[in-house]
């Protein structure tokens, strides 16, 4: 299964403006991205209303992932890579704060 590890560098988590931008991002992507920490089941990143029911405060270890039988035929594993390559640099970007 593809999956990065990113740690949440907005100051408040992911909560209001960075969530939004966070689940912004993975809508681009046009992946099913899971989005988990502490060994908790992984929630739907594209849902605005997980992440920010799921909290992710700021400097909290997260995984990002995407089951492989939930990758669409479209996209190579290359794009998924690309992909949580991508959204992991934005977590830990000041872009997310």
């Amino acid at each position: 299964m593809p999956v990065r590890t990113a740690i949440v560098q907005a100051t408040i988590g992911l909560h209001a403006r960075p969530a939004a931008l966070f689940v912004r991002a993975v809508h681009e992507t046009g992946l099913p991205v899971t989005i988990s920490r502490d060994g908790r089941p992984g929630v739907d990143a594209r849902s605005l209303l997980e992440v920010m029911t799921e909290d992710f405060p700021f400097g909290c270890a997260v995984e990002l992932a995407v089951a492989p039988d939930a990758i669409p035929d479209r996209c190579s594993p290359g794009d998924v890579e690309n992909a949580l390559d991508s959204l992991r640099v934005l977590l830990e970007s000041a872009r997310s704060r």
